[in-house]
């Protein structure tokens, strides 16, 4: 089973793409060096992003299987334990 994940990666990302659409209202249109710049930094965060969301999405689908798998594990415990019958 694995660990608990960290996720100071994606907050990190989040908290960086937001400062990068804070710069992108700042800038300068003229500046055509600084736009494109900033665009590469918006797609560099966006692609980190999309591979958190790939993780977290694995981890869910990793807890859904599990979550079923102890359920059926319950179910057949109990089954096990029927009250005797006179």
């Amino acid at each position: 089973m694995g660990g608990v994940r960290d996720h100071a990666v994606g907050e990190g990302l989040l908290l960086r793409l937001k400062r990068l659409v804070t710069r992108a209202g700042t800038a300068k249109t003229a500046d055509r060096g600084q736009v494109l710049a900033l665009l590469d930094d918006i797609e560099t965060t966006r692609c980190g992003l999309l591979r958190e969301c790939a993780q977290v999405e694995d981890e869910m689908r990793r807890a859904s299987v599990r979550t079923t798998a102890i359920g059926a594990y319950l179910r057949g415990s109990q089954a096990g334990r029927s009250r005797p019958r006179n």
